[in-house]
């Protein structure tokens, strides 16, 4: 099926609630944001059957927590807990055991609340600017959110203008908008 080559225009966040492990981790690190619960794990266990990874576990654990810590949780093929996925970069929160998919459920109905060219286009250029140089990736950036600007930018520096958000209250921006 390979699900992970797919590309969503749209945020995507994993609720993991137990195990994710080889093809359901490689699913998790293809999700924009993971939310764990205590207790669940992920790993790299068809290491013991000599299965190599395929659906881009070896592009995208890299890219999360770093090279050499990718490597070494691929080639041991070791359980790595919630509060390690945490430390490390490979989820953005943990929760209590059974709350994972109200918490990223909660993560979502934020990230819906805001413009969501902007949310768009802010992480589409997270993901084309990986590995460029600085100057190129800023020009990458420039590019893509030069549309954006003109379409929910100039309304929200109006509103900025006009007292929204002042003295970091923000109470009007995150509710869903109808």
């Amino acid at each position: 099926m390979r699900p992970t080559r797919l590309q969503f225009g749209k945020p995507v966040i994993a609720a993991i609630e137990g195990p994710a492990v080889v093809g359901g981790m490689e699913l998790a690190i293809w999700a924009d944001c993971r939310v764990m619960a205590e207790g669940a794990y992920m790993g790299v266990y068809n290491r013991r059957w000599g299965v190599p990874l395929q659906d881009g576990g070896t592009v995208r654990l890299p890219r999360l927590v770093c090279h050499g810590r990718a490597l070494e949780i691929i080639m041991t093929g070791r359980k790595v807990d919630a509060v390690e996925c945490l430390r490390i970069g490979l989820c953005e929160r943990v929760v209590p055991k059974g709350l994972a998919r109200e918490a990223a459920e909660t993560m979502a109905r934020l990230i819906a609340a805001f413009p969501q060219a902007c949310v768009r286009a802010d992480r589409w250029s997270v993901y084309l600017q990986h590995g460029l140089p600085a100057s190129e990736a800023l020009e990458r950036e420039w590019a893509n959110s030069a549309g954006v600007v003109k379409a929910e930018g100039a309304a929200g520096a109006a509103r900025f203008a006009g007292g929204g958000g002042r003295h970091g209250d923000f109470r009007d921006f995150t509710e869903p908008r109808n």
